[in-house]
Order: C-alpha cells, then structure tokens, then sequence
C-alpha cells in the first residue's frame, strides 16, 4: 500500500499517544493495588494491531485494561505494536514475539491473527476484532471452539438484524450497495450473508469492492451514485478512510448503515454494534485466566459481546432519516 510521508508521520504521533496513553491506564491499574498475580511473576505479553482507528483503538486499551486490572501493572509487561494498515507488517512483528518468547500474543484484527497463526504453535493466541475466525483462519470444521493454540473474541453483529436495519430505515430503498475491501475475507463472509438475506427479499443488492484505500474515492462515488442505501460491514480498510467515504456520501445524499460503531461515527446514519472496548476487556479477561494457568485455550470457546442499534443523529438529519423507537443516539 503507498502511503504518503505525511500520513506516516501522523501514524507515528498516533503510535506514540496510544503507548502514552497505555502507560498511564497501567499506572491508574497500579494504584488501585488490584493484582491476583504471582508475587515475583512478570507476564511478557504481545499486542500486534493492524492499524490505528477507533475500534481497534478501544480493543487494544480495553485488553490492558483487564490485564492491569486482574494481574497488576507491575506483573505484566505489554507491548503494543502498530502496522500501520500493511498486512505484511504484521508478520514481522509477531515473530519478533515469539522470538522473544512471549507468554502469550494478542492479535488485533484478521490480518493479525492469521500473521500469529502461522507463526506459532505453541504460544497461546487470543485475537480481537475478527469477524468470523472459520473464514480466517480456513477451518471447514469451525463449531466455536478453533483447538490447539488459539481462542479470542469476536465482533460480529447479527448480520440478518443489519440487513433489516437497512429496509427499516430506508424502506423505499430497492437497491443496496454493499461497498467494502476485496482484500478482508470476514468483509466477504458479512456481505454475502447481508446479500443472500436481501436477495431473499427481493432487494437488488450490487457489490462495490476496493482492493486498497487507493481505490476507496472511485469506488465510493460509483456505489454513491447507483445505490439508494449503502452498507458497508465491519471492515478495517473502509473504517481507516470514514472520512474520504463521508464525504462523498453526503454530496450524493445516499445513507449508509455501516457494520461497527466507528464507520458508522465517520460516515453512516445507523449501526448495529458493539462496544470494542468490552470486546477487547473480555479477551484481556481470557488471556488472564490462560497466563494464570485457571484455563486452557484449546478449550476455550470463542467469545462475543452484545450489540446495540445506535444512530448517527448529525448525519440521519442531514439526510432526512427518521429513526424509529429503538435506536440510541451516537455520542461524540
């Protein structure tokens, strides 16, 4: 992916409060003198997050939370580190983990869970924001529990519920495009079950995918363009460029019903969503249990959090969206 210098240097700044940021909530952990650790035990835990946007920002800070909370600041040293959106970056960085023989790796995103995947087998892995870890990790046999080294939590909505979001709010709507990266294979799964359900109703939905954020502008503005209503699912690509899609979703008047609470923020009029920040809390809680030796990972199912219907009242007002009894106003 070709990134310009400037975004680069923005990344960095981001990069730098994020760790600012994680030392102080470990200091706050610390003075609350909450700790069920060993009295001499230091945990080395490692967070690969594939880039920085609000979701996988709240996972991150929540999964350190917990930990701080449950073990003590002063009982696990953790170190989070960024791709900046590359995919391949993710490979390099979990193998500097387990080449530092880490007790445990949390994987932020898809990209870095399968980068984890692949890199080891006998360091437990939890992941956090993926969407369905069957399509991820390839796994025929997925029932809920992926074995071996590996467990985590995931952020999926009932997918079915989101497609009826869409005719509840847009009930005029006869065509839906379903705009995402071709590059996220979760992206895939949600839309062709949002597709399928939607088909079913007699609803002609069209797919709009882009390869990278380079492709973002272009793509948009032809889904803008033909379609009465857009969504767009949880997608890592499509939540880093909120503000490009944003853009030229207003000046179409074309309402989007976005997959996560952060696109839905940056572009969308409604969402059915998770908190990210309890997403990430309970996988911090998962990984406390694994490091304390209270659990087994090949045992451990995988996890999910409740959603909530949430809309975006600037936008829907915008647009001239009523939103029925239901919905909970976004904050910020």
């Amino acid at each position: 992916m070709k990134k310009k210098r400037s975004l680069c240097a923005a990344l960095l700044a981001g990069l730098m409060v994020t760790a600012v940021c994680l030392t102080g909530c470990g200091q706050k952990a610390a003075d609350n003198g909450s700790s069920g650790a060993d009295s001499d035990k230091v945990y080395q835990v490692g967070v690969c997050q594939l880039t920085q946007h609000d979701a996988l920002d709240a996972a991150t800070q929540g999964f350190v939370d917990a930990l701080n909370t449950i073990l003590g600041s002063e009982h696990v040293n953790i170190d989070v580190q960024v791709a900046s959106g590359d995919s391949t970056t993710c490979t390099p960085i979990v193998n500097s983990f387990v080449n530092k023989k880490v007790d445990l790796i949390m994987a932020n995103a898809t990209p870095a869970l399968q980068a984890a995947y692949n890199a080891t087998t006998s360091i437990p892995i939890l992941g956090t924001s993926v969407t369905e870890y069957g399509v991820a990790l390839g796994l025929s046999d997925f029932s809920g529990t992926v074995g071996g080294n590996i467990s985590g939590t995931s952020d999926l909505a009932p997918l079915t519920e989101q497609a009826d979001m869409i005719l509840e709010l847009v009930p005029n709507a006869k065509n839906v495009g379903l705009l995402y990266c071709s590059a996220e294979p979760n992206s895939e799964y949600q839309v062709k079950v949002v597709e399928d359900y939607l088909s079913g109703k007699g609803i002609t939905c069209t797919r709009y995918s882009f390869s990278d954020s380079n492709d973002v502008a272009a793509v948009t503005t032809k889904a803008a363009a033909d379609s009465d209503v857009i969504y767009i699912p949880t997608d890592n690509t499509a939540a880093s460029c909120t503000e490009t899609i944003g853009s030229i979703v207003r000046s179409a008047k074309t309402p989007v019903v976005a997959g996560e609470q952060g696109i839905c923020v940056g572009c969308g009029i409604a969402t059915l969503s998770i908190s990210y920040y309890d997403l990430g809390y309970k996988t911090g809680e998962m990984a406390a249990q694994i490091l304390k030796g209270e659990a087994d990972i090949s045992q451990m199912p995988i996890e999910y959090a409740n959603a909530s219907k949430l809309y975006n009242a600037d936008m829907c007002q915008e647009l001239g969206i009523t939103v029925p009894e239901g919905y909970t106003a976004l904050e910020g």
